[in-house]
């Protein structure tokens, strides 16, 4: 799945990025030397991970959310969110990401982390000194997520090793062992997380593949009928027939779609401010975000100007759960995409795509999606 975490963010990624929280500690695995590393988490029910996981992408306090090994699940998962969908951009296996996890979990316990053993920082607790990269490149999630995924990726042979091998063969840890225990929770976490974005396991067997479908159209997910392909081709610009807003949309969302739709067939314009898209100055036309924001304007809810914070607006949710008026993200990463569309229900998407496209309706199956915000 290129180009998503293609769907972010990612992420989105989170998208979902709980970065910068300021705390004073050493390195988890420097300073863990009480721990005991025979063996992983007892119990780990990949199941009730994936099914708390999913309550806080769809904005549940994480006071409300228990994953065994996790105290503070509100910042943890997004992070682990960023890892796995910059594993699925840069075509990273899923084994690949769930050692990412694990190596996160015992230097960081999936912390974006300010300080640690001597100048060890973020996730990984890399060090600048040792070439990851400046403090700040360190500090940002999705660059520290890149550098290891990199250093894994030249381990000659990692995909046969143990993860706790792999791990260490990036890290050089005092404590080789130590990313042993945290195998189980960073399979189910991969797993739950990788589940929210579409296309993530491509390297599954068929099989698995139908159970997830069954799985996804159990929870609510986009069923075949409703993926946008029942109204066939779409001509560029113009509505497809027998579209309606559904009745149970939100209010302002309803407006917001209806605005959106009246700018349909009118040209894209890299920063244009999409306040008069059918005017002769080329800079009125819309770009995908400033479409985005002035469609919700017009419902007295306020947005930012940008994918890359737009991607902040709101509360994230499953793309299993989506409503019309969800903001859906793709192309980049999940904490960065560089694409953002409305969703109008039924399976379809109102965008402004890219230079020399018009605004238009696509179907989802199209979109690789990286991150949801629900701004209402």
């Amino acid at each position: 799945m290129k180009g998503i975490a293609a769907g972010i963010g990612v992420v989105v990624l989170s998208p979902l990025l709980l970065a910068g929280t300021a705390m004073m500690m050493a390195s988890a695995s420097e300073a863990a030397t009480t721990t005991s590393f025979s063996g992983c988490l007892p119990g780990i029910d990949t199941a009730e991970v994936t099914k708390e996981v999913t309550k806080l992408l769809d904005g549940a306090s994480g006071k409300d959310v228990h994953i065994q090994g996790l105290d503070l699940p509100a910042e943890q998962i997004p992070n682990a969110q960023t890892i796995v969908a910059t594993g699925i951009s840069l075509d990273v296996p899923k084994k690949g990401q769930i050692i990412a996890i694990a190596t996160a979990m015992q230097e960081s316990r999936l912390r974006n982390l300010n300080s640690g053993d001597r100048d060890s920082l973020g996730l990984f607790q890399q060090r600048p000194s040792q070439g990851w990269g400046t403090a700040q490149q360190i500090r940002d999630p999705v660059y520290a997520s890149e550098r290891f995924y990199k250093a894994l990726l030249k381990v000659d042979g990692w995909q046969q090793m143990k993860v706790t091998q792999a791990a260490q063969a990036v890290q050089k840890s005092g404590y080789p062992d130590a990313y042993a225990q945290w195998e189980d929770l960073a399979t189910a976490l991969q797993k739950a997380i990788a589940a929210t974005f579409s296309n993530a396991d491509k390297d599954e067997t068929a099989k698995d593949s139908a159970k997830d479908k069954d799985a996804e159209s159990s929870s609510g997910g986009c069923t075949p009928d409703k993926d946008g392909t029942s109204f066939g081709r779409i001509p560029e610009g113009s509505v497809p027939k027998g579209y309606k807003i559904p009745k149970d949309a939100d209010p302002k969302a309803r407006k917001a779609i209806e605005w959106a739709m009246h700018q349909l067939g009118t040209l894209y314009q890299w920063g244009g401010s999409c306040t008069d898209s059918h005017g002769p100055d080329p800079m009125g036309r819309c770009d995908c975000s400033s479409l985005m924001q002035q469609a919700y304007a017009h419902a007295d809810v306020k947005l930012t100007r940008t994918t890359y914070t737009q991607v902040n607006e709101g509360k994230a949710v499953s793309a299993k759960n989506l409503k019309p008026g969800d903001l859906i993200f793709s192309r980049g990463t999940a904490a960065r995409p560089e694409h953002v569309g409305l969703y109008m229900g039924e399976g379809l998407v109102i965008e402004a795509p890219r230079t020399s496209k018009p605004v238009r309706i696509t179907p989802i199956k199209d979109w690789e999606i990286l991150a949801v915000r629900r701004v209402l």
